[in-house]
């Protein structure tokens, strides 16, 4: 067995921290959107928390909010932050518009026939077409950092498909389920190129307000995360 078999490598693919977008637009992935105060906090929580870390590669979404929560992760390693298009947003057709709590795009019958079936889904990105890049861009960060430690930076859709492929649960699902909240890390553990255990752990948590939260029920009007 060669040593590249035996080596474990952890990769870290984080949610990015809380946009700031006061109009509760379905960002996905338009430019422009960057941290709020808050999720520049997050991002400097996780930093914290992974200071001690034996990270050598930390790579992130082309978005802006992505390569935000990356900076200072790759900062307190001494790294530059790559950039990788396989770890950006799902693509959606409902992106700029509003998506709301009883209004936004769901009320207007035009929008309904792209809700037909939520197994690809209709409304955007095939679920299977995410695995496959998500999965092609955690080998890379895997190769990059092998037998050490890679950060990736990514959205909440994708790292929840890849982590429901990797799991080998059905990939369609009910959004609110998520566990995949503002700032959170999913962490992949190879040993060699196999992946052999995945866990979950929410860093900054007590900076994440509770109706974001995996499982919080929507509130009307409250401050919304879309296109995370």
């Amino acid at each position: 067995m060669t040593q590249s078999e035996n080596d474990i490598t952890v990769v870290h693919v984080m949610r990015h921290g809380e946009v700031h977008n006061p109009e509760g637009v379905l960002y996905g992935r338009l430019p422009g959107y960057h941290l709020s105060d808050l999720g520049r906090q997050m991002a400097d929580r996780v930093a914290e928390h992974l200071a001690d870390r034996d990270i050598t590669y930390v790579v992130a979404s082309p978005l802006e909010r992505a390569q935000e929560t990356a900076a200072p992760i790759a900062k307190a390693h001494g790294l530059d932050v790559a950039s990788d298009e396989r770890l950006i947003e799902a693509a959606n057709v409902f992106q700029g518009k509003t998506f709301g709590v009883g209004d936004g795009a769901l009320r207007k019958p035009g929008n309904w026939r792209h809700l037909t079936n939520p197994f690809r889904p209709s409304w955007g990105e095939p679920y299977v077409d995410q695995v496959v890049r998500m999965m092609a861009a955690l080998g890379r960060a895997r190769d990059a950092a092998r037998g050490h430690e890679a950060v990736c930076v990514s959205h909440q859709l994708p790292i929840w498909i890849v982590r429901s492929f990797v799991e080998r649960r059905r990939l369609w699902h009910d959004p609110r389920k998520r566990q995949c909240t503002l700032a959170s890390l999913t962490s992949f553990t190879f040993r060699g190129d196999r992946i052999v255990s995945v866990g979950y752990s929410e860093p900054a948590r007590d900076l994440v307000p509770p109706h974001l939260r995996a499982g919080a029920r929507p509130v009307k009007g409250a401050s919304k995360g879309y296109g995370a």
